[in-house]
């Protein structure tokens, strides 16, 4: 099968994250923005920038690996690669905008919250996707918000690819 693109630029898809963000929370004090390993930590990067100057207070930045935190972490064939999480200071009281590329099943959601709370006990949690897939949650999880959703069957991939680590912006659906 030949993969299909997404009708939006990756560039749009932030921009309408941003947009969203910046209207629910612009005038929210003690937001952090955290990213999960990999690319949505490339996507909170982004979407920092845009929402610099567009809130009552620029926000704070962190990554996040989840990996010890997946409940499929001893199936996984091979061994998984862990990265390093940096959280810039204690979560306790604070809005924490988890960001993602791509919604799926809602388990990699599941194990970012889990280990969130590793950091200390926010007052909110919201989750902002680039892509969400409609339709094949496995836990109730759903984005607030969402660059895109797109419709696909269970055995469809979405492959964001984004220029910082795969040189290239691009969502692709096969």
């Amino acid at each position: 099968m030949t993969p299909a693109a997404s009708t939006c630029s990756v560039e749009t898809l932030v921009a309408r994250l941003a947009d969203a963000v910046a209207a629910a929370h612009g005038r929210d004090a003690d937001v952090i923005l955290v990213g999960i390993q990999r690319r949505g930590v490339d996507i909170a990067r982004r979407l920092l920038q845009l929402l610099e100057g567009r809130m009552a207070e620029t926000p704070r930045f962190g990554s996040l690996d989840i990996n010890f935190y997946r409940d499929d972490w001893t199936t996984i064939q091979g061994k998984p690669i862990i990265g390093a999480s940096s959280i810039p200071c204690s979560l306790d009281g604070a809005l924490v905008i988890l960001v993602d590329d791509v919604l799926f099943s809602g388990r990699t959601i599941r194990a970012a919250m889990e280990a969130l709370h590793d950091y200390g006990r926010p007052r909110a949690i919201r989750l902002a996707v680039l892509v969400d897939r409609a339709g094949h949650r496995e836990l109730p999880i759903q984005a607030d918000y969402a660059g895109e959703t797109v419709e696909t069957d269970r055995a469809q991939h979405v492959d964001v690819l984004v220029r910082e680590r795969d040189g290239e912006d691009a969502v692709r659906i096969s």
